[in-house]
């Protein structure tokens, strides 16, 4: 079993957390929100990419849309293999930090 990169794993959180909004724009800007980096256009794109030739996102083109000049937009979602996948590295993680002390609580004593 293969698991997520980290890229692929923010965009299918972001993807998840949009609904069914979740196109580049709106998922760049959970990113942000999420994690506080800017990534460019194709840091999302190349991952959203790799995820739909892995069958873990749709990708669906919306209608013309006039504020677009025309253009239409693409919106992804989540495929139960995809829904598979975020579940495979969240109990990877899970495993992974537990036994772990509280950082938080740790670095806090240490410059308390």
């Amino acid at each position: 079993m293969k698991l997520l990169s980290r890229a692929e794993e923010i965009i299918l959180v972001s993807i998840l957390k949009l609904k069914n909004n979740a196109y580049g724009v709106s998922i760049r800007g959970q990113i942000h929100k999420d994690t506080g980096d800017n990534w460019s256009f194709a840091s999302i794109y190349t991952p959203l990419d790799r995820l739909h030739r892995k069958k873990y996102v749709q990708k669906l083109k919306s209608d013309p849309l006039p504020e677009r000049g025309g253009k239409s937009r693409f919106y992804y979602s989540l495929t139960p293999e995809g829904k598979k996948a975020l579940l495979r590295i969240q109990d990877a993680h899970q495993k992974i930090w537990l036994g772990v002390p509280d950082l938080k609580l740790e670095l806090d004593t240490q410059n308390g």
